[in-house]
């Protein structure tokens, strides 16, 4: 046994790769089959291992718990039909050859089900062998046929739905790039599992056809050549190529038969990932005990009727009944469990003086819920909503540059159910509804179908949107809309606010953490500036200049080292924000522009940018800009259509003014076209070409 062993872990054998040859000596023993005429006993142990491969293909398909677990069963599902076929043909071979000399002629296992499964009867056995073919492609295999054609076609089509609501996922923060990634790929597999599906089952019943065609080429082929080559009488003719062909089929059928059953089981498999068909079907089926009282009953008044099996329906009616009483007791035991008295509460303290104790401080950034929205933001219930606020807070630092103050969530009674608001260190700066086990259908554009719902607007960006049940999730998707659940909607919307309101995050603390986080990789240099050339405050006002303006901070160190350049000659806020922006401004055009170095810009007529400089001139000295009040309309309305003209082209909406011009200009249109960005010619990157897409205040 030891030089067994050693043999088989020669390292020659061990560092064949068998599982890379497995299929290829497959396919090789499938053809060698059908054209190499093989013994009885290798036909036996050719017969044993399809049906021990059936056996095994059908427990995998059990205990998968999604469909993406067998991706490779349409492969398995050709292979295994081929190997069917190909032993058709072998034991047909064997049958037509050599059956005039027994029933043994093609092996054992043949001869056993022609005597043992069909009785030694042929015309038992044709019946049985119609029934299995009935079954098998009737059935079985047109059913589960019909399951993966639908599935096929419903999944290509809520493919782009299901694209989009990762997409929404992504930009709100709950999910990586990683995770995202892995989801996309996730649905083209699954797309392309039951697409594959959807031609595989195909072979299941060209597989049924087969077998019936084989079974009366083979009896008349049989018959005729014991009568005509080996002058058998017709009765014993029929006797021995009948019952061996019928073996030779039933051999054959029941595999096929087994791995029709696994294909349905794996196309109509419908339930939570992490439960088996098994688990699922016992916890869905056996779990009501109404159901199961009330089938106890029946059986009982069928047992008790005369002249019905007694002994059987009254046996199956106690096992019933007694089912249904232990789940009855059981749901009796969680419920008084549940209703169990809480302990008393402590007695009340006597009501002490007023204290500086009692004076809450306003949180910076709040969350206020309706009674309804309390589970999404319930530890105790694993509230969904935050784990959503932990990965809002943590892309926001890594996209913005520092970690926003936590959000301090309560609930308020005085809300509608449904409702809830954000507040800003005490100020509310948006409030909404959300309908806790509903979800939003967002429209983004285009879509003239709806589904059924209460019709309302995405709180976060304004889009048209319905309120819907789950159940309609994949009609909507298949129609184009971007579906996403209760607690997305108020995630998005509160990482919409911080972001609009970033600027107003950026207190002392959160500035002093950020110079303490700098510190620790270039000390020296945040010694050097920070308190020695600009105080703190001047560098949170000048970090909140930038946030105000949509200008992310991640790069920190080029912030000081400007800083320390300029702080020489002014610390005036407003002069060193404008330095930091021209630094910053091969950032800022990849922020609005992305990698290309064309930037498509709106641009101020000549005659209009004369009059405000002049206007900025006359206001020199001045609070703001002595501009008239009909040239300021008249302004913000142009670079409000200027800028929906530039969304619309599917360019980001930039007005890029002389140096001088830009402050005042982004002041003067933050309200009246927040989404534009007003760029001086300072901070255009040295590599970039400017082309004018549209003029402000121009005859166009």
């Amino acid at each position: 046994m030891n030089g067994l062993a050693a043999a088989f872990n020669h390292p020659f054998l061990t560092a064949i790769p068998w599982r890379q040859l497995a299929l290829p000596l497959l396919a090789f023993m499938v053809l060698a089959m059908m054209i190499i005429p093989l013994p009885p006993f290798l036909l036996d142990l050719l017969f044993t291992f399809n049906i021990a491969v059936s056996l095994v293909v059908l427990m995998v398909a059990v205990y998968t718990r999604k469909p993406l677990e067998f991706a490779a069963f349409p492969t398995v599902l050709l292979l295994t039909t081929l190997l069917r076929l190909s032993l058709n043909v072998a034991s047909t071979r064997a049958v037509l050859t050599d059956g005039h000399t027994g029933p043994d002629a093609a092996g054992k296992v043949i001869e056993s089900f022609g005597h043992f499964v069909i009785g030694g009867s042929f015309a038992v056995g044709i019946i049985v062998f119609a029934i299995l073919v009935v079954i098998n492609f009737v059935v079985i295999t047109k059913g589960a046929g019909r399951i993966a054609e639908v599935a096929a076609r419903f999944t290509l089509d809520a493919m782009p739905g299901k694209q989009m609501a990762i997409d929404a996922d992504l930009n709100a923060g709950i999910i990586d790039d990683k995770e995202a990634k892995a989801r996309r790929a996730e649905i083209a597999q699954e797309a392309d599992f039951y697409g594959a599906m959807d031609g595989a089952s195909k072979y299941v019943r060209g597989d049924a056809v087969a077998g019936i065609l084989i079974l009366f080429i083979n009896i008349i082929g049989g018959l005729a050549i014991g009568t005509l080559t080996h002058n058998l009488p017709l009765a014993q003719a029929v006797e021995t190529y009948v019952l061996l062909t019928i073996g030779d089929g039933l051999v054959a059928m029941i595999p096929g038969l087994v791995i029709s059953i696994a294909a349905g089981l794996i196309v109509s498999r419908v339930g939570k990932d992490g439960e088996d068909i098994g688990g699922q079907m016992m916890r869905q089926l056996f779990s009501m005990p109404r159901a199961l009282g009330i089938t106890a009953a029946i059986l009982a008044v069928l047992g008790v009727i005369p002249g019905m099996p007694w002994f059987v329906f009254l046996l199956f009616a106690a096992i019933c009944a007694y089912a249904a009483w232990a789940l009855h007791r059981k749901e009796q035991l969680g419920a008084a469990a549940a209703a169990a008295p809480a302990p008393p509460p402590a007695e009340a303290l006597p009501a002490n003086e007023a204290t500086w104790d009692d004076i809450v401080p306003v949180d910076p950034l709040g969350l206020e819920v309706g009674y309804r929205l309390i589970p999404l933001v319930d530890k105790a219930q694993d509230g969904e909503l935050l784990k959503r606020i932990k990965a809002i807070r943590k892309k926001f630092a890594q996209e913005i540059g520092f970690l926003p103050p936590p959000v301090h969530i309560r609930d308020n009674l005085e809300l509608k159910p449904s409702q809830y608001r954000v507040l800003l260190k005490g100020v509310v700066v948006g409030e909404g509804e959300a309908f806790n086990g509903m979800q939003l259908a967002i429209n983004p554009g285009g879509i003239t179908q709806t589904v059924p719902g209460t019709p309302t607007r995405d709180p976060a960006f304004g889009l048209p949107a319905i309120w819907i049940e789950p159940r309609t999730r994949d009609a909507a998707q298949v129609l184009g809309y971007t579906v996403v659940d209760c607690a997305t909607v108020v995630a998005t919307h509160i990482n919409h606010l911080m972001l609009a309101h970033a600027g107003q995050l950026l207190g002392r603390a959160e500035t002093q953490a950020l110079i303490d986080h700098v510190s620790r990789s270039a000390p020296k240099l945040m010694d050097d500036v920070v308190p020695k050339l600009i105080p703190l405050s001047t560098l949170q006002r000048v970090l909140a200049n930038l946030l105000d303006e949509g200008v992310h901070i991640r790069d920190l160190r080029t912030i000081v080292e400007t800083l320390a350049d300029v702080a020489q000659r002014s610390t005036d806020p407003a002069e060193l924000t404008a330095q930091v922006r021209a630094a910053l401004r091969a950032s800022i055009a990849q922020t609005l522009f992305g990698p290309t170095r064309e930037l498509s810009v709106i641009a101020l007529d000549p005659e209009l940018e004369r009059v405000l400089a002049g206007s900025m001139t006359q206001a020199a000295g001045a609070e703001g800009a002595a501009i008239e009040p009909g040239l300021v309309d008249l302004i913000q309305r142009g670079a409000a259509a200027a800028a929906q003209r530039q969304e619309d082209m599917g360019l980001a909406p930039t007005l890029l003014v002389p140096d001088r011009l830009r402050v005042p200009l982004a002041r003067l249109l933050k309200r009246a076209a927040p989404r534009l960005r007003v760029l001086g010619h300072a901070e255009v990157p040295e590599t970039g070409t400017i082309r004018v897409s549209t003029v402000l205040g121009g005859a166009s």
